[in-house]
Parts: C-alpha cells; structure tokens; sequence
C-alpha cells in the first residue's frame, strides 16, 4: 500500500494568556514540542479517539493528494492510517518555533517509515 503523504500543519495557537509570556519564548516552545509529541504518539499508539483530541475544529492538512479543511476531513482522511496494527509512518518534532508575540507558533520534523527511513518533513 503506497501511503500518501499527509503534511499536518502544526500551526499551533496558543492561549491569549500567552502574549504576556512572549518576553521568554522558551517555554511556549517546549509546551508546543510536548503537544506534537503527544499528537504523533496517538498514532503510534493506534488510538485514533486522542489524535482526534489534537485535531482543531479548522484544522487544515496539505499532501499530494490535496487539502483537508476541517476536524471532520482530517480524521477522515487519517482513517485509514489508523487501520491495522503498527503505524504506517511515524513523526516527531526536531524544530518549533514561537512568534514574538507568543501567539502562534511551528513545530517541523522527520516523516518516518516503519523501518524508521525518513520519508519527509513535516511542517
């Protein structure tokens, strides 16, 4: 089975209370690398109730295959990876990077094959 490639947009926005941390990115930082880490683990733990947990109600996901705007698409779209019983690839974060204001913040690392290949990167 070929897989698709599925680029999650790991845009991540933080809670308003965050602005006033944005003197000390660091923190925001971690914070954003433990929730992609714990997002990428639900896939490898085959537990498609918790990744649906991290998926935003306007999320948006790009690959090859085209775009999935919406909770609903994505975990739609994701279905399938989550069939049988070890994940068809694997993900986790190498870089995350806060805005100034502590808004908004991108997480980006390796795509991984069963084999632990790198196939990709996600942003």
């Amino acid at each position: 089975m070929r897989l698709p490639t599925l680029v999650p947009l790991s845009l991540l926005l933080l809670p308003a209370g965050a602005q006033a941390q944005a003197q000390n990115r660091q923190p925001l930082a971690r914070q954003v690398f433990e929730a992609e880490s714990a997002f990428a683990q639900t896939l490898a733990a085959r537990d498609s109730l918790a990744f649906v947990m991290y998926v935003a109600d306007d999320a948006v996901f790009m690959s090859r295959r085209g775009t999935l705007r919406g909770r609903a698409a994505v975990v739609a779209g994701w279905h399938p990876f989550f069939e049988g019983r070890a994940a068809p690839f694997s993900w986790n974060p190498e870089i995350v990077e806060v805005l100034e204001s502590g808004t908004m913040a991108l997480s980006s690392g390796p795509v991984r094959d069963p084999t632990g290949r790198q196939i990709g990167t996600f942003n």
